[in-house]
Order: C-alpha cells, then sequence, then structure tokens
C-alpha cells in the first residue's frame, strides 16, 4: 500500500494491518518515506489514536529496525529506568550512580529534550568532553569499568525511532500514547535489558496533564513491555512544579552532584532514592523496598554514589574534575532575578511555562536542528510554599541575551503566583502500576 492510502486510512479512523506497520517502519528506516509524509501519518496518529495490537506491533517493528543486544555475559540482570519527560527533571544523573555503586547493572540510554521537557544528554554533554555517542564496543567497555553508562541511541539500536523522535519534537506529535509507547519500549527493549523502571510524570509540566492519562499510558507501557518480555514497573510522580530548584543544563548537572553529596533539594533526592531502589528490586540485587532503600541510602551518604558518578564520567571521556570545581562547567555572566511583585506566599510555579521560558533561554530546542546553550537557565529561589516579600527573587534568569531573557520573561509572567496562603501538599509519588 502506498504512504498516502496508509496516511488516508488512519486519517478516517482505520486500523492499520501489522504488514503496514511494518511496511511504514521500514521507510522511515530506509528514507524511502520523507519528512512530510511521515509528519502525516503521526499526526493522524495523534488525532485519531491506535489499539494496543497496532502499538505493540509498532514497537516491534522499531526495535527490529536495528540490532537487539545481548548483555547477559555482563553478569547480573541490565536494569533501566526512563521517565516521560519533566521540568528539571535530573534523576537519572543521581539515580544511576546510585544504583551502580549498590551493584546494579545500568546501561542507560536516554533522549534529548523533548518540547519544553529537558534532556539527559543535553545535561550530560554540559560536561566538558563527555561523549554520549559511543559504539556498542564502547558501551561495553564502560559498562565493565563503572557498572553504568550513560549514553544516547547508537546507530545500530531502534534507528527508526530516532528520526520519528526528531519529528515529534517539531511537529506537534509529542502528545500520544501509542507513539510515546513505542519510542521508549523500542530503545528500552533493544537494549537487551532484563527489567525497567518508569516515571511516569503528572501534572501541568507533564505530557500527561491528569492523573487518570497518566495512568492510562502506565499500563499502556507495563502491558506492551510484557508482552515483549521486558520486566517492568511504573511510578505516577507529581510534575505541576518543576522538580528541584535548576531548570537548565549545566545548572542541573550541578543540583545532580549536590544531591550525590548529600546537599540536594529534598523532592530530588527523595524521588531519586525510591526509583534507583525500585531498580534495585526488579535487578534482583534488593529482596524488597525496605533493602533496597536503606543499600541507596548508604551509598548516597557513604559518598559511593558519587564516586561512581565519576568513574561514568572519567569513563565517557568527561572532565571529572566538575565534581570538585563548579567553574569548568559552562556558565553566562549576565544574570536577572524575577521578583514578586507582592508580599504572600509563592502558590504556583508553572512547571510548563518554566520550561518553555528555558527553551526561549535557549536550554532546548524550538526546531530538530537548534543548538543548546549549556550555560543557560533559571533557578528557582522560592520554591512553592515559601513566603516572599514585594521585591524578593522567586526565580534567577541566566543568559547572555537581552532578547532572549524578554521573551522569558513574557512565560514567566503567566507561571508564578503569589497568594495569601500556601497550596496543598501533594505527594511526590501518586501511584505505582505494575
Amino acid at each position: 500500500m502506498r504512504a498516502v492510502d496508509l496516511i488516508r486510512q488512519k486519517r478516517d479512523g482505520g486500523a492499520l494491518a501489522d504488514g503496514d506497520l511494518r511496511a511504514f517502519v521500514a521507510g522511515v528506516t530506509d528514507g524511502s518515506w520523507p519528512d512530510y509524509q511521515i509528519a502525516a501519518l503521526l499526526m493522524a496518529i495523534v488525532l485519531r489514536g491506535m489499539s494496543l495490537d497496532e502499538a505493540a506491533v509498532l514497537t516491534d517493528a522499531m526495535v527490529r529496525s536495528g540490532r537487539r543486544l545481548d548483555l547477559s555475559d555482563l553478569g547480573g540482570t541490565p536494569v533501566d529506568k526512563h521517565s516521560t519527560g519533566g521540568v528539571g527533571d535530573k534523576t537519572s544523573l543521581v539515580l544511576a550512580p546510585l544504583a551502580a555503586a549498590c551493584g546494579a547493572l545500568v546501561p542507560m540510554m536516554s533522549g534529548r529534550g523533548l518540547g519544553h521537557t529537558g534532556g539527559t544528554l543535553d545535561k550530560l554533554e554540559a560536561i566538558p568532553g563527555f561523549r554520549t555517542r559511543l559504539s556498542l564496543d564502547e558501551m561495553r567497555r564502560v559498562l565493565v569499568a563503572a557498572r553504568c553508562v550513560m549514553i544516547g541511541q547508537t546507530d545500530e539500536i531502534a534507528p527508526a525511532d530516532r528520526r520519528l523522535y526528531a519529528l515529534r519534537d517539531v511537529t506537534g506529535t509529542v502528545e500520544s500514547i501509542p507513539l510515546i509507547c513505542a519510542s521508549i519500549l523500542s530503545k528500552k527493549i533493544a537494549e537487551g535489558f532484563g527489567a525497567l523502571v518508569l516515571d511516569v510524570k503528572v501534572g501541568r509540566g507533564a505530557f500527561m496533564k491528569t492523573e487518570a492519562d497518566a495512568r492510562q499510558l502506565a499500563e499502556w507501557l507495563c502491558g506492551i513491555a510484557t508482552r515483549n518480555g521486558l520486566e517492568t514497573q511504573a511510578l505516577l510522580t507529581a510534575m505541576d512544579a518543576p522538580l528541584g530548584r535548576a531548570v537548565g543544563n549545566a545548572n542541573e548537572v550541578i543540583e545532580s552532584i549536590e544531591t550525590l553529596k548529600g546537599r540536594g533539594p529534598a523532592d530530588l533526592e527523595a524521588l531519586s532514592v525510591r526509583l534507583a531502589a525500585r531498580m534495585l528490586v526488579a535487578a534482583g540485587v534488593a529482596s524488597d523496598d525496605g533493602d533496597a532503600e536503606r543499600r541507596v541510602r548508604q551509598a548516597l551518604a557513604s559518598g559511593a554514589g558519587l564516586e561512581a558518578f565519576r568513574k561514568i564520567v572519567a569513563a565517557q571521556g568527561g572532565d571529572p574534575k566538575v565534581l570538585d570545581d563548579y567553574r569548568r562547567l559552562p556558565s553566562v555572566d549576565h544574570t536577572e532575578p524575577w521578583k514578586a511583585p507582592r508580599t504572600g506566599i509563592v502558590a504556583r510555579l508553572d512547571a510548563e511555562l518554566i520550561g518553555r521560558a528555558a527553551v526561549a533561554l535557549g536550554a532546548g530546542r524550538d526546531r530538530a536542528d537548534a543548538a543548546v546553550d549549556p550555560a543557560v537557565g533559571i533557578d528557582i529561589v522560592a520554591p512553592v510554599g515559601t513566603a516572599v516579600q514585594a521585591g524578593e527573587p522567586v526565580l534567577v534568569i541566566a543568559c547572555a541575551s537581552a532578547d532572549r531573557i524578554g521573551a522569558a520573561r513574557v512565560l514567566l509572567d503567566r507561571a508564578i503566583d503569589i497568594a495569601d496562603t500556601a497550596p496543598p501538599p501533594r505527594p511526590l509519588v501518586i501511584g505505582v502500576i505494575k
């Protein structure tokens, strides 16, 4: 069937046959489908949806578009964590070394910023020399040396997803449960994992705004993964306000290192420990949640997690001295505060608008080919619930361009509410799906 016929069929609400889905993925992979036809079918899927069976076939086809790894010779059950995307979400930089320090094998394959959300690869590449593009042989060598590797997709792993991921970011086709599931799971299954822990974000800064939508996504992810023999569980976690206090790239690296030193924000530490503990249980390193959390907190308190991160940075070509000297990271000279317009309590920090403001500064991408400035970003001085006086800073904006700061301020003016009373607290972990 021709590409235009598949587009029409999905546009009109029809299901795509297994062979049609495999032909689509083959066309994405070999370049025979041009970007405009791929984008048209992606939009039709967003608008018309897919069945679980269609999504499972799409996932399998994307896995088969490249190589499937076998890491069984490295010992233990390979385990990874994946977040569906948030603002200020740098948990991977904290939990991966913590899990490795506890004995888990963590081959972590991550992505770049998507829409208003940040990307693990962009954060890691703020570290001078850090290489996220490794060959499979290099990946294995780092795993042997450090028990953890943090990379982007290799050319051999799910190549169809790499092209689809970039197009979804710039064509308004991110918010689709079938496409999100296929993108996440095709990489994880191809990586040869035995276990996966998912962090499904819920709230204003998440792609899933409601708990019902996030729960549906988590159930789809677990269902498709189970069909492919991958043990998976998901935590639903709050993303109304940014996680931690830093939104950007280099500033998020600093906050991650500070957390590994025991000096990080309470919410970032708590979620990182919870997710790392679930990884240990899923990989069979710990017997239960209590045992796992005790091990993770010991790795945090002893500095073993920090040293594991130092080993990862060095093994991947980065400058390990940044862990002790943050001046070695990119920075800008110009900062401006966003000041409270009245006395009161910070009642809202809208994560999506703050994420979009960071993109406007240059910390993310509004086009697939856009460059990221690792030095720019936003630091939260007064998190939700903090009492402030009129004129006191709530945020600090770091950027070298006055024009970009102006664009960011327009968004930040809509993102922040100062009220007379604090909002009711919301739990960090909303639910668990297995």
